[in-house]
């Protein structure tokens, strides 16, 4: 059967059972918006901006564990669509980015929106491909979407020129994975580096398993809450591993890293053996490598991505493979091998740690005169949802705060951009996540600074009937960098106050929505309720809250682990 390319495209895509496509027309893919207006084969979801097309396919792949697809034309498109695609990269995330590019006979020439889509995005992609030959053009798609899924996931682009999208070619598409010689990710762990890392566990005095993103990604909560729970060790999670366990567990002690909890964080700094399950030890979480390794400690990591072992601190006993398969080979030779901690040894271990969690670093700060607290906000969103709704936030003090004062319950519950910090992200995460999880509250929870880089989709959201509720932590000004500001500047507030800032209810109200503005402690409970009882429309909640609040614990760039500014109540 012959196709045009542009149909050739969107038969793949249904081929891999893509359910939205997301994304913003222009020439150069005029083609295949034609092709995808008369196969009806794909819904498509036409975003404000294709920065937030991308970051809505991200999100959509993030809740539903699939591979998110995004579509945008050549030159402005393609470039729009890079932070989008940076930040799907830097937390692993699969995606298939389609780009349209000029005619193959224009490549080069300066052509009208050409821009070099290969090269742009080759730092920041898992791979890339440029076609130009019709014939390759499904088993690039097929390849794309192999690896975007397999091994350590993440974004892959395929830039087309529009003469491919209109030419004519026989359709064909591989039903098996295709054999990439070059690409051939391990899964399996070695099974004697298994055995080394049971053994080496079994002699700790004071264990500790560290999870990540990784642990998310590979579906592996089942296993890992296993494990934890078999052995009886304390846990702690990065910001992009929480909800692989279940925040009520009795094993969690919190985040650990730069905003963690003080629990979370002198656990890491005085552990003997640690378990690194799919995390990186990025500078957010150890901090100063050299602090982090002066108390003797012994490390076991395991990934599926070599390259992120020993990145940064060395691993003593390296594992790579896919930590749902790791984790269940560790656990079965654990009991083969009749393994166990010494119980005397670990119940000291957990009273040190009771007596870290009992100093309660997330306590409420005092206020007064029905000031709202963002941390409070946070806590009481928690309280109405009963802990289950899915959350996805901006970047910045509100970010950490839903990190904080949040307990997740399920992995893939809890969307943010950790890696790049992508201000901006919230609402288009929202509206990928209600898009996969239409049963599903969605709540954005955000700060007046990052809603208005992206506010724009509040019309996507009317357009397809998304009613997400966006939770707005407006304290008038950049809450983090002021943050930086009076802790290490002197108090300079440096461009970081908001002279001026819409009125978001009118605003909300502008494109459709409801808005509800809440100006004082007593109310914030009733208007989240309210929000809550309103099912078929997207809420707009503007909680104006008090702009000195402070993340801690926080522990400064260059600084240990065990050297955190801490909360009023722990300095006195």
């Amino acid at each position: 059967m012959q196709l045009t390319g542009a149909q050739i495209i969107v038969q793949s895509l249904k081929a891999e059972n893509v359910e939205y496509v997301f994304g913003y027309p222009g020439g150069a893919v005029i083609d295949i918006y034609d092709a995808i207006y008369q196969l009806r084969k794909v819904k498509h979801v036409l975003t404000r901006h294709e920065q937030a097309a991308v970051h809505a396919a991200d999100a959509y792949a993030r809740v539903s564990g699939k591979v998110g697809v995004a579509l945008v034309t050549s030159g402005p498109g393609a470039t729009n669509a890079i932070t989008g695609i940076a930040t799907a990269y830097s937390d692993s995330i699969p995606l298939v980015v389609i780009s349209g590019q000029v005619p193959s006979t224009l490549v080069g020439t300066d052509a009208f929106q050409e821009i070099d889509m290969i090269g742009i995005s080759r730092p920041c992609v898992k791979h890339n491909f440029l076609v130009n030959k019709i014939e390759d053009l499904a088993i690039t798609i097929k390849k794309a979407f192999q690896i975007a899924r397999s091994g350590r996931s993440g974004p892959v682009v395929i830039d087309v020129t529009k003469d491919v999208s209109q030419a004519m070619a026989k359709f064909s598409y591989p039903q098996e994975d295709v054999v990439i010689r070059s690409y051939q990710p391990a899964t399996q762990g070695h099974v004697g580096q298994i055995k080394k890392a049971a053994q080496l566990l079994a002699t700790a005095k004071r264990p500790y398993v560290y999870f990540g993103g990784g642990a998310v990604l590979s579906n592996a909560s089942a296993e890992l809450t296993e494990f934890v729970n078999t052995l009886g060790v304390p846990c702690t999670s990065t910001l992009m591993g929480l909800g692989a366990v279940s925040g009520s567990d009795k094993h969690f002690l919190g985040m650990l890293g730069m905003h963690g909890t003080y629990e979370a964080n002198l656990a890491m700094q005085n552990a003997d053996v640690i378990v690194a399950v799919g995390a990186r030890f990025d500078d957010r979480v150890v901090g100063s490598v050299p602090k982090f390794m002066a108390d003797p400690k012994k490390i076991i990591h395991i990934d599926i991505d070599p390259s992120s072992i020993s990145k940064r601190v060395k691993a003593d006993i390296p594992i790579v493979g896919d930590v749902k398969s790791v984790l269940t080979d560790m656990l079965a030779t654990w009991k083969e091998l009749g393994l166990s901690l010494n119980a005397a040894n670990l119940e000291k271990w957990w009273k040190t740690i009771d007596g870290w969690r009992a100093q309660n670093c997330l306590m409420l700060p005092e206020t007064k005169d029905d000031v709202i607290l963002p941390q409070y906000v946070v806590q009481t969103l928690a309280k109405v949802t009963n802990n289950s709704a899915i959350i996805t936030s901006d970047v910045g003090q509100h970010q950490m705060f839903a990190a904080q004062y949040y307990p997740f319950q399920r992995p893939r519950q809890w969307l943010n951009s950790g890696g790049a910090g992508t201000m901006g992200v919230g609402l288009p995460y929202a509206i990928g996540a209600k898009l996969a999880c239409p049963d599903e509250d969605v709540f954005c929870i955000t700060g007046e600074g990052s809603i208005q880089m992206n506010i724009q989709e509040l019309g996507t959201c009317m357009a397809y009937n998304v009613p997400v509720k966006i939770v707005n932590l407006n304290n008038g000004c950049l809450g983090m960098v002021r943050q930086w500001q009076e802790l290490f500047y002197q108090g300079r507030e440096s461009e970081t106050i908001f002279k001026t800032q819409p009125d978001f209810v009118k605003l909300a109200e502008a494109y459709g929505h409801v808005g509800i503005r809440v100006t004082k402690a007593s109310e914030v409970e009733s208007a989240l309720r309210e929000a809550m009882a309103i099912k078929d429309r997207l809420v707009f909640l503007d909680f104006i809250t008090d702009p000195r609040q402070t993340v801690f614990p926080m522990i400064a760039a260059g600084k240990g682990l065990d050297e955190m500014f801490l909360p009023t109540h722990m300095n006195k």
